[in-house]
């Protein structure tokens, strides 16, 4: 199906980011990839990820990337994306994210 391979798509593109593991879910139209080995690394202006509401924080400044922190769940140090928009756009979204990590020191 397009939700399966667009699953896929995002889970495998997230773990090829240093510092994020994304587990495959099993249902729903989203992931909850790992930001752990984010934790404690400093944007270029300063600011300092000390957790998933930081670093979601920064991928909405830093990229326009919109997603739910993980501990408005009690899930830290996830975070939660949705994968129900199109491939294009799913593409451009993770390749955002590595360049959003790659930019932390």
């Amino acid at each position: 199906s397009k939700f399966l391979k667009r699953r896929d798509l995002v889970v495998n593109k997230l773990n090829e980011i240093e510092g994020i593991t994304c587990p495959k879910p099993n249902g729903a139209f989203y992931v909850y990839p790992n930001c752990e080995g984010i934790l404690g690394k400093v944007t270029h202006n300063g600011n300092k990820i000390s957790s998933d509401e930081d670093f979601i924080t920064y991928l909405l400044e830093d990229q326009g990337i919109a997603g739910v922190h993980g501990s408005a769940f009690g899930l830290s140090p996830y975070f939660r994306l949705s994968y129900a928009t199109s491939d294009d756009i799913l593409e451009d979204a993770c390749n955002r994210i590595k360049l959003a990590c790659s930019k932390l020191k």
